[in-house]
C-alpha cells in the first residue's frame, strides 16, 4: 500500500498498518522529516490512539511547558491574561498535549520505521492509473511501482486528491484569513508564556520552543482568495510569500521592526490561506484520502492533527477488518469518522476572530470511539 505524505495522518497510518500485518510504503516530497512548524494538540479520544501506538509517553515528554499567555492590543498593552489556559492549547490542566508538529513527526515516524514501514524521502506522485487489481504509480524521481491502494495523507494542496479527484478549488472553502508560520530567535526573552495580538485585520500568536530559546511565530492577516484561486500564494514561491507576508506585517505597530527582521531571516517560513476541504466522498476506486488533504478543517479549529490521529486509527481498523474487500473497508471508514469531521470543522467557524467554545471544543474532541 502507497502513503503520499510522511506527515501526522501519513506517519501515523504506515504505524497502525504496519503492525496489522500490511506493508506500507511512505513517499514524502521533502528530503527528510520537516523541521518548524506550529504547535500542535493531541486531544480526546487522539489521545487513545497515540497511547495504543505506545507512543503517549514521549509525546507527554515532549508537550509545550506553557504558563499562561497575554493578550495584548495594538499597542502592545496588555488587555488580558490567563494562567489557566492559552488560545493554542485550551486549559493547562487538563489531559490534552500540546507539543511542536515537527516533534511528534519524528515520533510517529520512528515507531512506523520500527513496526516495518518503508519511507521514500525528496519524491512525490505525479501519476495514478488504476485498474480492477492496483494502482499504478508514478514518481518524480523513481521508477513506476504497483500498489494495491493507494491514500493520499498529504495535506491541504493534496497531489493524490488532484489526481484522483480533480483540481482544488472544486474542495476547498475559504475562511477569509490566510496564516504565515516561522521561527525566530527569542528576541522577546518570552519564558514559557505566549502572546496574542489583534490590530484590526492582521496579528499575531507568539510562543517559546526548545527550551525558551526560540519563538514560533503565526501571524494572520485577513484576506479573501487572491488572483489565482483559493491556494494563492502557496503556489507562487517563498520569496513572493515572505514578500507578501511583510507588506501586511508592516500596518503592525508593536515589535513591528524586529518581526519584519525575523521574518527577512526565517529559514522556514510558510504562508497559506485558512482553508476547509469538503469531498462528497473521500474514495474513488483504490485510492482514498485521510487528514487534511480529505477532510481539512484549518488550523482555525485547533483540532487538524487529531482528525489526523483518529482517521488513521478508523481507516486503519477499516482495512484490516474487511477482509480485503478495500470497497467495504473505505465505506466503513467515511461512515464512522464523518460526523466526527464535521463536528470539529465546525470549531473553525463557531466564533469568527476567536477560538470556539470550551464546551464545542470538549464534545468535538470526545464525539467518537475507536472501536466500532
Amino acid at each position: 500500500m502507497l502513503i503520499s505524505g510522511g506527515g501526522i495522518a501519513g506517519c501515523a497510518l504506515a504505524a497502525l498498518l504496519a503492525r496489522r500485518g500490511f506493508a506500507p510504503t511512505v513517499v514524502e516530497r521533502a528530503p527528510g522529516l520537516r523541521d518548524g512548524g506550529q504547535a500542535v494538540d493531541v486531544r480526546g479520544v487522539a489521545l487513545e490512539v497515540v497511547d495504543r501506538l505506545g507512543v503517549l509517553g514521549p509525546v507527554r515528554e515532549h508537550r509545550t511547558r506553557m504558563r499562561g499567555m497575554s493578550v495584548l492590543d495594538g499597542e502592545g498593552r496588555e488587555v488580558h491574561r490567563s494562567t489557566d489556559s492559552t488560545y493554542s492549547s485550551g486549559r493547562l490542566d487538563g489531559d490534552d498535549v500540546e507539543l511542536l508538529r515537527d516533534d511528534l513527526v519524528r515520533i510517529l515516524h520512528g515507531r512506523a520505521a520500527e513496526e516495518g514501514a518503508e519511507f521514500v524521502f525528496g519524491d512525490a506522485v505525479t501519476a495514478l492509473d488504476q485498474d480492477e487489481d492496483g494502482v499504478l504509480a508514478r514518481f518524480g524521481q523513481a521508477g513506476p511501482r504497483r500498489f494495491d491502494l493507494v491514500v493520499g495523507a498529504d495535506g491541504l494542496h493534496s497531489a493524490v486528491r488532484r489526481l484522483a479527484f480533480g483540481p482544488e478549488e472544486r474542495f476547498a472553502t475559504h475562511l477569509g484569513l490566510h496564516l504565515a508560520l516561522f521561527s525566530a530567535e527569542n528576541f522577546l526573552g518570552l519564558e514559557d508564556w505566549q502572546l496574542w495580538l489583534r490590530d484590526g485585520g492582521i496579528g499575531f500568536g507568539i510562543y517559546p520552543a526548545r527550551g525558551n530559546t526560540e519563538l514560533r511565530i503565526g501571524f494572520g492577516f485577513a484576506a479573501g482568495p487572491l488572483p489565482d484561486g483559493p491556494t494563492p500564494h502557496a503556489r507562487s514561491g517563498p520569496e513572493a510569500d515572505r514578500a507578501l507576508v511583510a507588506e501586511r506585517m508592516a500596518a503592525l505597530r508593536w515589535e513591528r521592526e524586529r518581526l519584519l527582521r525575523a521574518l527577512a531571516d526565517a529559514p522556514d517560513l510558510t504562508c497559506f490561506p485558512m482553508t476547509q476541504i469538503h469531498l462528497d466522498r473521500w474514495s474513488r476506486g483504490r485510492v482514498t484520502l485521510l487528514g487534511d488533504a480529505g477532510s481539512c478543517p484549518s488550523p482555525l479549529s485547533g483540532q487538524g492533527t487529531s482528525l489526523a490521529l483518529v482517521g488513521a486509527h478508523v481507516l486503519a481498523d477499516a482495512l484490516a477488518g474487511c477482509g480485503g474487500d478495500h470497497r467495504a473497508a473505505f465505506a466503513a471508514y467515511e461512515e464512522r469518522l464523518r460526523p466526527f469531521v464535521r463536528l470539529n470543522q465546525a470549531l473553525a467557524t463557531e466564533n469568527p476572530g476567536g477560538p470556539a467554545s470550551e464546551e464545542s471544543v470538549e464534545r468535538a474532541k470526545n464525539a467518537i470511539t475507536l472501536d466500532a
